[in-house]
């Protein structure tokens, strides 16, 4: 891609109130706030993001930053963290490893940031992992789930997941078909790279022997018109897909020109219905008006989804999103957003009230598998793990809505068995700003 963009949006900063108010904010400390690392002042944390604001991926992924900038602007009207107003800057990246590359070094050696948070793709991230690892820049809570943000903190320190990784995704997956479907021909349509290699190892832990075809895509290439036909060849009544939106769209529109209609189920990064709706009108040109040909699919979900009105998270971030976003309407990739710009409030506040970069790691190592969140599932955060959540419920979508089919279930990567979550919903706080007391305080 050459499209390139230096798009940068900055939260805007609003009046101060107390820290230790109990309206938000993460508490005053018990002193005066101090400049104690790059990107921090005594009134300020500056944070930086990269995404895909334009190119082929930004459909659905441009909004994730929209609900962050809500969110952190929520807490800024509240009070900030230790009386600190968050100071948030997102470069557009075009999903393109080399402008990657290019926007998060400005962001670190000018920007000055204090962390890099949310940074969204495998492909995209990876060109910059070795570079923030080396500089020492928490680099937190990936918007992917390659194992390569959370398996190896040893090589990669400053680095943690955050959503469920592609292989735990595989195995959930896996098992359910394996217990469900016990003589189905599964077909595997892949993404050309860790997320479709991930996610493959994951599911062939459980039904290697139900696998008749795996074809790949490459990103890009739009023309899938031989993998759908492949695994058509095949005999796969079952396929199971890897994939981002757009692919979605576009194995669905190729299967049916092919007259090909097995039993779907799109990985959690590839089923976002709404949008894959709206890009199966846009590939069509309107011949294929809305996600109905989805009737049936299924998938996976480690967050609520906002067809889900009354669960309270969605409700909380609803208004909070009524009164800090840009008019839109909340859309899944906007509460996810949301969702992770509340875990970050959790580390700020746990790193404590003069923070280094180095308490910030310590604090989701030493804290960050015991804080609660719209997330389904518990953190695996520790000193040798620093992966993001592990559990995952299945539904089915049903007409425009989804009816769970299985609950959540958690596991981890390599030989963990799978178990059935046993944990209490949670619920979020009154005012929807976490209230977590430093780690070493």
């Amino acid at each position: 891609m050459s499209l390139f963009a230096a798009a940068t949006v900055v939260s805007s900063v609003a009046a101060c109130g107390g820290g230790d108010d109990d309206s938000g904010g993460g508490g005053g400390g018990g002193g005066a706030n101090e400049a104690s690392d790059i990107g921090i002042t005594e009134d300020s944390i500056k944070l930086g993001a990269h995404y895909p604001l334009t190119g082929v991926a930004a459909p659905g992924y441009s909004e994730i930053p929209l609900g962050v900038d809500a969110y952190f602007d929520y807490v800024n009207e509240n009070g900030g963290v230790y009386d600190r107003q968050i100071d948030y800057i997102y470069r557009d990246d075009a999903y393109n490893p080399t402008n990657t590359s290019q926007v998060v070094n400005q962001l670190v050696l000018e920007d000055e940031v204090f962390a890099i948070v949310g940074g969204l793709g495998t492909p995209t991230h990876s060109a910059v992992l070795d570079f923030l690892n080396s500089e020492g820049v928490p680099d937190l809570f990936v918007s992917s789930g390659s194992l390569l943000w959370g398996d190896d903190p040893e090589t990669n320190p400053y680095t943690f997941g955050w959503q469920t990784d592609y292989m735990s995704e595989g195995k959930i997956i896996g098992q359910y078909i394996a217990e469900e479907f016990p003589d189905a021909k599964v077909g595997l349509f892949l993404q050309d790279d860790d997320f479709g290699e991930d996610g493959e190892a994951g599911v062939r832990e459980y039904i290697d022997d139900q696998i008749v075809a795996a074809v790949r895509y490459t990103p890009g290439n739009t023309n899938v018109g031989p993998q759908i036909a492949e695994l058509q060849a095949s005999g796969a009544d079952f396929v199971v897909g890897f994939n981002v939106p757009s692919y979605t769209a576009l194995s669905q529109l190729t299967a049916l020109q092919l007259g090909y209609d097995p039993q779907w189920f799109y990985s959690n990064v590839g089923s976002d219905t709404e949008l894959v709706g709206r890009l199966l009108a846009n590939f069509s040109q309107g011949a294929v008006g809305d996600a109905s040909v989805l009737d049936g699919m299924l998938t996976t979900d480690y967050l609520p989804t906002v067809d889900a009105p009354d669960d309270p998270w969605v409700q909380k971030f609803q208004e909070i999103w009524e009164s800090n976003g840009d008019g839109s309407d909340l859309t899944n990739y906007k509460l996810y957003g949301m969702s992770m710009a509340y875990t970050t409030i959790q580390a700020l506040q746990a790193a404590g009230q003069n923070p280094t970069r180095d308490d910030l790691v310590e604090a989701i190592e030493t804290v960050g598998a015991e804080w609660e969140g719209p997330l389904l599932a518990p953190f695996r955060y520790s000193e040798d793990s620093h992966m993001g959540t592990g559990g995952m419920s299945i539904s089915r979508l049903v007409g425009t809505t989804a009816e769970e089919v299985r609950p959540v279930m958690i596991t981890d990567i390599g030989d963990a068995e799978i178990e059935e979550w046993d944990g209490e919903e949670t619920a979020p706080p009154e005012n929807g700003i976490p209230d977590e007391p430093a780690f070493n305080e």
